[in-house]
């Protein structure tokens, strides 16, 4: 009998760890969303998993209006499923990260389970410039910030 491993790949095309000074190559506006997601299918993602980004400064945004436009493209252009996270960022609550999974009914989205640290501030080390006023107080901020479960009882 042949061997029959299958292997779903999961790509995640932009999240909310990573700030634009960081690469070039970050997507952060719908299109540059939406084509990376694209493509990730294309290359052989079966999963998208897709944050959003403020498209005029690179920060995560995890409003409806954020996603709609990409979420769209992606699916006219794709048959991937989509993943739309509950992460959001740790500078949100709770309510503000899963709204966008209860608006759009993704076919996946993702659920924290526990409670976490997000220690991003080690990378202030490796950057000492940064293209926009917030990301280095968003890094700085993660030395004592909890990031909560997505969900609450």
């Amino acid at each position: 009998m042949a061997n029959q491993n299958k292997i779903i790949i999961t790509c995640a095309v932009t999240g909310s760890i990573h700030t634009p000074s960081m690469s070039p190559h970050l997507p952060v506006t719908a299109e540059e969303i939406a084509t990376a997601a694209i493509e990730a299918a294309e290359a052989g993602a079966a999963i998208v998993h897709l944050h959003a980004r403020n498209p005029v400064d690179g920060r995560p945004d995890q409003s409806t209006e954020a996603f709609a436009p990409f979420l769209q493209v992606i699916k006219q252009r794709s048959n991937c499923v989509i993943n739309i996270t509950t992460g959001g960022a740790a500078t949100m609550s709770v309510e503000e990260r899963v709204k966008p999974a209860k608006v759009f009914a993704p076919e996946v989205a993702s659920l924290n389970m526990g409670s976490m640290n997000f220690a991003l501030f080690p990378m202030l080390e490796r950057f000492k410039t940064f293209e926009h006023d917030w990301e280095r107080p968003y890094l700085e901020s993660s030395r004592d910030r909890i990031f909560r479960r997505s969900e609450e009882r």
